[in-house]
Order: C-alpha cells, then sequence, then structure tokens
C-alpha cells in the first residue's frame, strides 16, 4: 500500500512538472555545446562550428584586405586565439567524424577562407599551398593531434609508461608553507652540502648526487629514468631521491643545503600553482624532513664554471645516463614530451599529404619540407605571397585565363614567370642588387628558391617588396 502511493504522488509531482504536456522525441539535442544526433555522426554539430567561424572570418573581412588591413602577427593572434578553439572544442568526442571525407572537406574549405586572409592572398590559390605558406598545420590533422592528446593525459589509451599526471588537490601543501632558498651561496653555513645534477643524451636519462659532511665527500648517489623524460625531470629526481637519503640516515648534524645548476626546478619549488608530481613530492619530502627537526635549504649553483663538487654531480648523471645496469627510479613522462611526439608524428602526416599533393607546386619549390617551414619566422604579405605561389599579378598567369593578351614581360626578353622575376628580368636589376649581394658571399647565384627563403630571407623579402607589379603589367 505504501509503494503504491509512493508511486501515485511521484507521477502526480511528475505530472505537475510537465504540466501535463507529453514529451517530444527529438533527433538530436545540444548538450555542453556539441550537438548529438540519434546516429552519433555529429553532422549537424560540424555543420556548426563551419558556419560559427566562417561568420567570424567573414566580419574579419570588413579589416583585412590583400594589400590593407590586419597584419599577418595580428590575423595569425585571431586564428590562434578564436578560429581554432572552436575547431577544437570537444574534438575526442566527434573526431572518429572525420573518417568521412565530406566532413573532412567542409572543415578544409573554412580553413582555407582564415588562410587566404592570413597570406593575404587570392581564391585562386589552394588550401595545401596555403596551409605552407601560413604555416598552420591542416585543421584535420590538428583535431585528430588534440584528440589523441586528451586520450593520452586522461589515461583513456593504455600506455607501456604512465603520463606524469599533476598532483591531486587533496595532497597539496597548504599555500602558507615557504621553503627556504638561498641567494647567495656565501651565506651557506650547513654542515652538509648536497650538490645534484641530471642529464640527458641519445643514450639515456641519469640522476647524480654527490655528498659532502664537513667538506668530506661521504656518498655518491646514481639513477635512472625512462629514456623520454625530459632534463628538467632528471634534475627533479636528483633532488627528491638526496632528500629520500637523508630521511633513511642518522646524522647527528641536521642542517643540509641542497645545491642546483637548474634555476628552473628552484622557481617551481617556490611557485605554490605549479604541482607537477616530482615538484610536489620535494616538497612533502622537504617538509617531512622538517618535522623530524632537519633544516632543508635550496640553493643555485652555476653550471659548468669548474666548480669541483658539482661537475662531480654532473659526472655521476653522465654515468647514470649511460649505465644500463641502473634501474629505473622513474617511468612517467611528462606532458610537454608527449606533446612533441604528437606534433612529430602531425608533421609526418602532413609531409605524407604534401608529397602526395598534385596543387602547390610553385609553393613546393620553396617548402618541399614541412619542418623547415615551420622552423622559419616568415610574416607573408602580398607580394611574398604572390612569388611563393606563383600566381595572381604576373602576366604569365593573367594571360593564363585571357585577362590579358600577352604574357611576355615589358623587358621584352621572356614570357612573365617567377623565375623571369627572380632570375632575368632586366627592368629589376636595381632592385635584384641586394639579394645578389647576399647570394655572392657564398659564391651561390643563381640559387634554388628554397635557398632563398631559407638562407637569404631577409634579402629575398625586400627585393620581393620593391618589385612594381602595377608598373609590370
Amino acid at each position: 500500500m505504501l509503494l503504491s502511493r509512493r508511486k501515485r504522488k511521484e507521477r502526480k509531482d511528475l505530472e505537475i512538472y510537465l504540466n501535463f504536456r507529453p514529451l517530444t522525441q527529438v533527433i538530436s539535442l545540444k548538450y555542453l555545446g556539441i550537438i548529438i544526433d540519434s546516429k552519433l555522426t555529429f553532422r549537424e554539430y560540424i555543420n556548426y562550428i563551419t558556419e560559427k567561424c566562417s561568420k567570424l572570418i567573414f566580419a574579419l573581412s570588413r579589416s583585412t584586405k590583400i594589400n590593407w588591413g590586419l597584419s599577418y602577427n595580428a590575423l595569425k593572434t585571431i586564428h590562434t586565439g578564436a578560429i581554432l578553439p572552436l575547431f577544437l572544442y570537444g574534438a575526442p568526442i566527434w573526431v572518429n567524424a572525420l573518417n568521412k571525407a565530406c566532413y573532412r572537406t567542409k572543415l578544409n574549405r573554412v580553413q582555407r577562407l582564415i588562410n587566404i586572409r592570413i597570406a593575404k592572398s587570392y581564391r585562386t590559390v589552394s588550401n595545401e599551398a596555403l596551409c605552407m605558406i601560413t604555416g598552420l598545420t591542416p585543421i584535420d590533422i590538428k583535431i585528430e593531434e588534440t584528440s589523441r592528446l586528451f586520450q593520452i593525459t586522461k589515461g583513456n589509451i593504455k600506455e607501456k609508461v604512465q603520463f606524469d599526471h599533476d598532483t591531486r588537490t587533496k595532497h597539496w601543501l597548504h599555500r602558507a608553507i615557504s621553503f627556504s632558498i638561498l641567494e647567495d651561496c656565501k651565506e651557506d653555513d650547513s654542515t652538509i652540502r648536497i650538490y645534484t645534477d641530471g642529464s640527458k643524451n641519445e643514450q639515456g636519462v641519469g640522476a647524480g648526487t654527490a655528498i659532502f659532511i664537513t667538506g668530506k665527500h661521504t656518498s655518491s648517489l646514481q639513477y635512472r629514468l625512462n629514456f623520454r623524460c625530459t632534463n628538467n625531470l632528471s634534475e627533479q629526481a636528483a633532488i627528491l631521491k638526496s632528500l629520500e637519503y637523508l630521511q633513511t640516515t642518522n646524522m647527528a648534524a641536521k642542517m643540509v643545503t641542497v645545491y642546483t645548476d637548474s634555476q628552473t626546478t628552484l622557481d617551481s619549488i617556490k611557485n605554490a600553482r605549479i604541482h607537477t608530481s616530482l615538484i610536489d613530492k620535494i616538497r612533502l619530502q622537504t617538509r617531512k624532513l622538517e618535522q623530524a627537526d632537519w633544516n632543508v635549504r635550496f640553493c643555485w649553483v652555476k653550471a659548468h664554471v669548474g666548480t669541483l663538487r658539482n661537475e662531480l654531480a654532473d659526472r655521476l648523471a653522465k654515468e647514470a645516463a649511460t649505465n644500463a645496469d641502473i634501474a629505473i627510479c622513474y617511468n612517467k613522462i611528462p606532458k610537454s614530451v608527449v606533446l612533441r611526439e604528437l606534433e612529430k608524428t602531425s608533421v609526418e602526416k602532413w609531409q605524407s599529404i604534401w608529397n602526395c599533393s598534385t596543387k602547390g607546386n610553385a609553393t613546393e619549390e620553396y617548402f618541399p619540407i614541412v619542418t623547415e617551414r615551420l622552423n622559419m619566422k616568415i610574416s607573408t604579405n602580398q607580394h611574398l605571397t604572390t612569388m611563393l605561389k606563383g600566381h595572381d599579378n604576373k602576366k604569365s598567369y593573367l594571360n593564363r585565363f585571357k585577362i590579358i593578351t600577352s604574357s611576355v614581360c615589358p623587358c621584352g626578353k621572356n614570357d612573365q614567370t617567377t623565375d623571369h622575376l627572380l632570375y632575368e628580368c632586366e627592368l629589376l636589376k636595381t632592385q635584384r642588387n641586394g639579394l645578389l649581394i647576399a647570394a655572392s658571399k657564398s659564391g651561390d647565384w643563381p640559387t634554388s628558391k628554397k635557398a632563398l627563403i631559407s638562407k637569404y630571407y631577409k634579402a629575398f623579402k625586400i627585393f620581393v617588396n620593391s618589385i612594381p607589379f602595377d608598373n609590370l603589367g
């Protein structure tokens, strides 16, 4: 009887809440900004974000034209801070939708819109070439990279080694707890001095510690880390292991100074906002020693200036890095390493697509290797983009589309192509002098287009900006 009364009451409350209106069945719903359809194709969501990004890009068109308006750096900042986050939001949820070519095409089409404005280009250039000119990773590759990073960092993908997560809030020390860091080594009057160092090379990652009591070298400690760990992690591991070693000893003197040549580690220990695994373990271990009447201080020492004790720690770390007999003491991989490896994979995918592309052949002469392009600091404008893609204002291109009747350069020698303007045109002899002087120092003229953009970029850009395209038409 009680159960039936409860059910009747719950039903009555539900009817009042719904105001006696039946629930309608929908084929899609929006949850936390992501539109989920009944078949999980995410078609509506992709249409939604492409439309939203397109509106933002077209709004930029009012202040972004080919030969005036927002600069390359400003547009790239807008892309990174406003447009790219829209593309990447919730990517791990809907990334599998990119298995369909039609969805990838939609996203690439929108990226092409912003690439055109960043490169100050006309609409005839391909997106493959635009990505190389602007240095922006193709959006489908970037989405896959972001999704993969999320899966690894959140533990949804099983790896042979663990990801180095930040310490949980419940394990943090109180913000009021501070640690003693000496500003000057001359102020140190401690009995025990510990010199720590880390080393990373092609053979491995190692940490070394040299312990001195009343000026005498009493102990040496060596540890090895996973080969994917960073040098900063090895520096931190050396400090942590030295503090753990102190806790196992029964020394009468309990005043110790830990020396390190890693200013980054000391800054991280002081910064209460940083809670990486090893940094928090160093804080916790220091706190335990202080509660056991230890006086623990840290001090920075300059590396590779002949300080014998620090050089000893450095030598111990290098030996540990190459000694496979030493057991690995730390096996967690930081986010920076995971991100760098994923970026490398993305570049390899991009390079494969670039090699197979039938578009952008003129641009490929300047940028055959994706990695080299990403390492260049290039600020594009209308004239530079014109030369990089071989389109737009040159007579050979305009004649190809029947816009003008002749493709012959006003100098009268050959057709007005990119190669002609770079190497032959007599009308540009004066403008070409700076480029010739820069290249002649190494006896490299005529040089390749790849060398022009990489080795002689400044002189090349000055030359390109000085070309009077309007007068050469």
